[in-house]
């Protein structure tokens, strides 16, 4: 591995760096600063969706850092027309707000809600949240979050929100019984840093009917599962439902800074000149890269590789490992894949990395692959043979483990 200090002076500590720094990537490869290759089943945590150095996307960003990358919202940017006009096509729906990040784009969402209680004459309005969310680490985000261990130390955490468990629909009519200060439902329909857990079909449409029928607005946060990586564009369309607000971001912008939140007709015209707005969002370059990244995955059918290339990989995996002592379920929605073990296996990151693949840990026992949409079948099967005997390495070494902690616990009983 390329060895780094591990700490740098300059730089405020917030991040638990493996010891190696990029310098520049291709497909879905990266070489670090020494010259050493990686495969990319990363993805810069599902934004880089083009990969790296797209042929078609460089120039056409290379051509608009040449002709204006920064505008204000003071002035019609025609690029955010288009975009918006591209992801309410897309969607279904009919309007867009666009921002710079998902944090924001779900910090917007929020704000929606609540302005949509208050136009109600809801003066103490409350959204339905889940467990194991992740909206984003600002207070609000952060508060509808469903991590315990990211929002300690930063209490006292907003109200205004009710908790449930995933595809429990009586839970949620159990918590929002003769509640009328409810206004809406926000969740992630697959769960990305929660570790891979996904929405179940029919339960996203029986809360899009409880949500028509009690008028609460139907949230849907896509930032991670959108834009493609299931195989369609957006994740809820296996469930055939629509959403009244739906964030986006990551690989909506393939590596340029993006957010967006799109709405249908029920939340498209709650913000009003002077309620929300952004200085970075919706800038030139942002909304060219939306909508030359659009543009790239229909000329060349990254929906259906997404689907085709993630099916060949989880079979593969499930083969290799599925029924394996100490794998717990292998989940996966197109290029969306949770490896969960019966362990914490946070050192499998570090692990890989030495390999030569780059892929996450996630909700501390779920290898976490999101690559981007353009990975070959080829790919996928080399990402398959480094990643196995990683695997199968760790879990004997948890067997070994478990094997020694049992035998002292049998000795020190029989000495009692």
């Amino acid at each position: 591995m390329s060895l780094l200090k591990a700490d740098s002076p300059h730089v405020m500590n917030t991040y638990g760096r493996l010891p190696v720094a990029m310098s520049h990537g291709h497909g879905v490869r990266l070489w670090d600063v020494n010259g050493k290759s990686y495969l990319d089943a990363l993805a810069g945590i599902a934004v880089n969706t083009l990969g790296h150095g797209h042929p078609k996307l460089v120039p056409a960003l290379q051509e608009q850092v040449a002709k204006m990358m920064h505008c204000c919202n003071y002035y019609h940017i025609p690029d955010q027309e288009k975009l918006a006009a591209k992801l309410a096509e897309l969607a279904g729906m009919t309007n867009t707000f666009f921002c710079s990040s998902g944090l924001e784009a779900n910090e917007a969402a929020i704000k929606l809600a609540r302005k949509f209680g208050h136009d109600k004459g809801i003066s103490n309005p409350q959204i339905v949240v889940y467990e194991k969310a992740f909206h984003g680490r600002s207070i609000a985000t952060l508060s509808a979050t469903g991590n315990t261990k990211i929002q300690k130390g930063f209490e006292p955490l907003l109200g205004g929100f009710i908790r449930v468990p995933l595809n429990d629909i009586k839970a949620l009519e159990a918590a929002t019984k003769d509640n009328p200060n409810v206004v809406a439902v926000f969740f992630e329909t697959i769960q990305g840093e929660g570790g891979i857990n996904p929405m179940h079909k029919d339960y996203l449409q029986q809360v899009r009917s409880l949500c028509d029928q009690k008028d609460w607005l139907l949230m849907i946060d896509e930032v991670q599962c959108g834009m493609g990586r299931t195989g369609k564009w957006f994740a809820h369309q296996w469930a055939g439902i629509k959403p009244d607000v739906m964030p986006l971001a990551k690989g909506l912008g393939s590596g340029v800074p993006i957010g967006a939140v799109v709405a249908g007709p029920r939340a498209a015209h709650i913000f009003q000149p002077g309620n929300h707005g952004t200085t970075f969002g919706g800038n030139p370059l942002a909304m060219r890269a939306g909508v030359e990244t659009i543009r790239i995955i229909e000329e060349d059918s990254l929906l259906e590789n997404a689907s085709t290339v993630g099916s060949h990989l989880k079979e593969a995996l499930i083969n290799a490992i599925g029924h394996t002592k100490g794998v717990k379920e292998i989940r996966a929605f197109g290029l969306m894949i949770g490896i969960e073990l019966d362990d914490p296996c946070s050192v499998i990151m570090g692990r890989a990395l030495e390999a030569g693949l780059l892929l996450s840990v996630t909700a501390d026992s779920v290898i976490r692959l999101v690559p981007p949409l353009i990975m070959t079948i080829a790919e996928a099967d080399e990402v398959v043979s480094i990643l196995v005997p990683i695997i199968q390495t760790f879990l004997k070494e948890q067997a070994a483990l478990k094997g020694s902690s049992t035998q002292n616990l049998t000795l020190q009983k029989a000495n009692v």
